[in-house]
């Protein structure tokens, strides 16, 4: 059964995708860009900052979808510049804190939808 996740506390779609879908226990996040979902609009301060706004929204689609980030089993991480790699690590660090970590692909690629510097999906699991 295939479930379709939407919440305010995220980002809306600006594209014909939803936040998330549902299927059975797997969680499939679209592909998240720093916006704040309370402005629409791309956060200011660089790499780090967008990474953190990603990860707050991700875990804002989580909780709608009655998980949490200790569900994440793998991110999919898009990087204009592979020179941010460490941003990203730190960001991750702060994210998870005393967690273990999910498995993680990060690539360098061209272009991002808004300019913006970094994307991440999500694949979670609930194990209960």
């Amino acid at each position: 059964m295939k479930e379709i996740i939407n919440t305010s506390n995220a980002p809306s779609a600006i594209g014909t995708y939803n936040q998330a879908v549902k299927v059975n226990k797997f969680l499939f996040t679209s592909g998240q860009i720093g916006i704040d979902p309370s402005k629409g609009s791309l956060v200011n301060g660089g790499v780090r900052k967008q990474t953190d706004r990603i990860l707050n929204n991700i875990e804002a689609i989580l909780i709608e979808a009655g998980l949490n980030k200790k569900n994440i089993v793998k991110l999919s991480v898009f990087l204009i510049d592979l020179k941010d790699f460490q941003h990203i690590n730190d960001s991750f660090k702060q994210f998870f804190n005393d967690l273990s970590f999910p498995a993680r692909t990060t690539v360098e690629v061209r272009g991002l939808p808004l300019d913006a510097l970094v994307e991440i999906e999500c694949v979670a699991y609930q194990d209960k």
